[in-house]
Parts: structure tokens; C-alpha cells; sequence
């Protein structure tokens, strides 16, 4: 999997190697085991750029996988690559998995990359030892990850640390698989939900901001998911190319309450919607955490996008941008704000509004609409 820096916490200062261990889990958006982890370093300095993460694989699979991890470093933006692996226990001779890296020094330097550090931590956990490969002097124990410069930037930010990437990604299954049926078929039936006879297009569109704006409505009254009427008229309301627009629109700027909000309420149609109608919602999922910096989230959500409609353009070209780690910054104005509508949604209030209060349920294990 493919991941990308919070954008504006880039800047942050890892002073030790104990500390970037620690910061794992909120660089990635869970806790790492038994896994890879790849940090490249831009060009100038060593600003994280992009970072991938892979399971540990069998000993006859190490070098075919370094051969095809590494390569994706290998341009313009990255001079280098610090290497975590996670896993497994020391011995007399020091951290497990010394013929994987060794596999990884090949590749990197086929490719002329540096290799800026080789760590290695039992588990990223307060107390778990950790160990330089190319220091034997180096090491330590892991410090508390909630306690790092990395876990207060992003907590600030708004972001959620899940246990695994087991628990992230079931964030993104069907509420009710049965409601998803009963919705395919309807929509199958009901090719014009908004449409009654004598509307212009203009009042059809009119018909799909207001859907929308009502579903933003719902999620601040804490409502509960869409029923199925109101779940078949989202659906098509989305397809709308200046509905696109104004909803990709919403995650620009990054961090601000009501890009939270909307990030709910893609999660929430990504679980209500069937395919193809769900791929809209979890693009703008993934344009929303990806510009947030939520790099694991933005992935399975594009990856959704791209399972429920094989076909859709935009979902592949930002897939396509998130795989290679392209520059979060660089896709901010992929959203054609000149047809875009005005879907005439406001910040939520503070304190106290749905926003805040989704907040707070996305700190914990999922539930709800996470």
C-alpha cells in the first residue's frame, strides 16, 4: 500500500530513530506488523515524500518484492529511502531479516538511492525493542507512539490511528449489505429519481444540490444513514459533472470542519451505496483523505472507487497519482471549479455541531459510520 505525508506536518521533527518508529502509526494511519515500511526522502533534504508499506513476505519472495518496491523511488522527487521493518526477534547477531534488507541495499543501489537508515522494532508498542542494522550501537526501546511530535501534529489535524489495517479498511464496508441490494435494484428500476415530467436540466440539477445538501444536513442532526428513497436519489445526484466538481471542491482547503464533515459523509455513502453509484462517493473519499494526508484511507477508498466502476476515468487517474506518492499539493486544483455548483453549504457551527461530534467517533475502533 501506498501512503502520503499530512500535509502540514511534513515539517515536524523526528530527532531520533526511536521517534520516527514511534510515529508509524500516524504517518501510516494504523499500527504496522509484520511488515515493510519505505519512507522516501524528497530532493532538496530529507522531507518525507512518498511512503509504502507491504507484509513481510516468505524468504523466497524477499528479492522479487524489493525489485518492485524500490523502483517506485527511483525518480526526480526522492534521492534516498529509510527502511523499517517490523517484526519478528533479535538475536546473538542482531535484528531478524538481515537477507531482506540485504535485498534492499541491491535494489537501492541498482537505482542509486540512498539508503538513509535501516531500523528494525519488534512491534510498535511503548517498551518493544528496536535496532540500527548498520549501527550495532543503535537501539533502544519504543517510546509511548501518542507521546511523538508526529501523534500531537495529527492529532491536532483531526487524524484517527487505527489498530491494523484491518480495522481502517473495515471502515469501508457495506452498513447493511441486504439495504445495498434492495438500492441496486431499485436503482436498476428508476433510471430518473429526480426527474418529473416538464423539468428543465437546470431543475433537475437544482434537484440533485438539494439532495445533497440535505444528506450534509442529516449527518449534523446526527440523522443516521440515508433510507433507501433518499439513498437511490444521492446516488444519482452525484453522477452530475458539476455535483463532482462543487464535491471534490469541498476538500480544499485541507482541515477545516466542514472538509471533515464532507469526509464523513462520503465514508457514510461509501457504506450505503451499491455499485457503480458507489464509486463517486468513495472518490471523493479518497480526494478528501488524500488531501488531508489520511494516505492509507485514500487508497482503499480509490481502490473502492475502482472496484465498483472499473471504468471511471477520474478515479483511476488519482489512483494512478497516489500509487507513484505524487505530491498531495500538486492535485489540489484537480477540481474544475468553473462548472462546479454552489451547493450552499456552510461551516457547521462550533462547539458542539455533527462535525465535532463525528470527530470523536472516529478516534476509537469503528462504529457507527466508521
Amino acid at each position: 500500500m501506498t501512503t502520503s505525508t499530512p500535509p502540514g506536518i511534513s515539517r515536524a521533527t523526528l530527532r531520533n530513530p526511536a521517534d520516527l518508529i514511534a510515529s508509524l502509526p500516524y504517518l501510516l494511519g494504523f499500527r504496522p506488523a509484520d511488515s515493510l515500511v519505505l519512507l522516501g526522502h524528497r530532493v532538496p533534504g530529507t522531507t518525507i515524500g512518498l511512503m509504502l508499506r507491504a507484509d513481510l513476505p516468505a524468504r523466497e519472495l524477499q528479492a522479487e518484492q524489493a525489485d518492485a518496491l524500490i523502483p517506485r523511488f527511483a525518480n526526480r522527487e526522492h534521492n534516498g529511502v529509510t527502511v523499517v521493518l517490523v517484526g519478528g526477534s533479535a538475536d546473538e547477531n542482531g535484528p531478524p531479516h538481515r537477507e531482506f534488507l540485504a535485498e534492499l541495499q541491491r535494489v537501492l543501489a541498482r537505482h542509486s538511492l540512498r539508503l538513509f537508515h535501516a531500523l528494525w522494532a519488534s512491534e510498535i508498542e511503548p517498551g518493544a525493542e528496536w535496532a540500527c542494522y548498520l549501527d550495532p550501537d543503535c537501539g533502544g526501546v519504543v517510546p509511548d507512539p501518542q507521546e511523538t511530535v508526529i501523534a500531537a501534529a495529527t492529532t491536532e489535524a483531526g487524524f484517527v490511528v487505527f489498530r491494523s489495517r484491518e480495522e481502517l479498511a473495515a471502515v469501508l464496508q457495506p452498513r447493511c449489505p441486504e439495504a445495498i441490494t434492495r438500492r441496486a435494484e431499485l436503482l436498476a428500476s428508476s433510471p430518473e429519481p429526480l426527474y418529473s415530467p416538464g423539468m428543465s436540466r437546470s431543475d433537475v440539477l437544482d434537484a440533485a444540490v438539494t439532495e445533497l445538501r440535505d444528506a450534509f444536513l442529516r449527518q449534523r442532526r446526527g440523522a443516521g444513514p440515508p433510507d433507501d428513497d433518499q439513498a437511490v436519489r444521492l446516488a444519482h445526484a452525484l453522477m452530475f459533472t458539476p455535483i463532482r466538481d462543487a464535491c471534490m471542491a469541498l476538500a480544499v482547503p485541507p482541515h477545516t470542519s466542514l472538509t471533515r464533515e464532507a469526509e464523513e459523509v462520503w465514508l457514510t455513502l461509501v457504506r450505503e451505496l451499491p455499485p457503480p453509484h458507489r464509486a463517486e462517493a468513495a472518490l471523493y473519499l479518497g480526494y478528501t483523505a488524500l488531501m488531508r494526508g489520511e494516505g492509507a484511507l485514500a487508497g482503499m477508498a480509490l481502490a473502492n472507487a475502482v472496484e465498483a466502476d472499473p471504468d471511471h476515468m477520474v478515479a483511476q487517474l488519482l489512483q494512478t497519482a497516489w500509487n507513484i506518492g505524487t505530491d498531495p499539493a500538486k492535485l489540489a486544483g484537480l477540481a474544475d471549479l468553473s462548472t462546479a455548483v454552489d451547493l450552499g453549504l456552510s461551516p457547521p457551527s462550533e462547539p458542539g455541531s455533527g462535525a465535532e461530534r463525528d470527530r470523536g467517533r472516529r478516534s476509537g475502533p469503528p462504529r457507527g459510520m466508521r
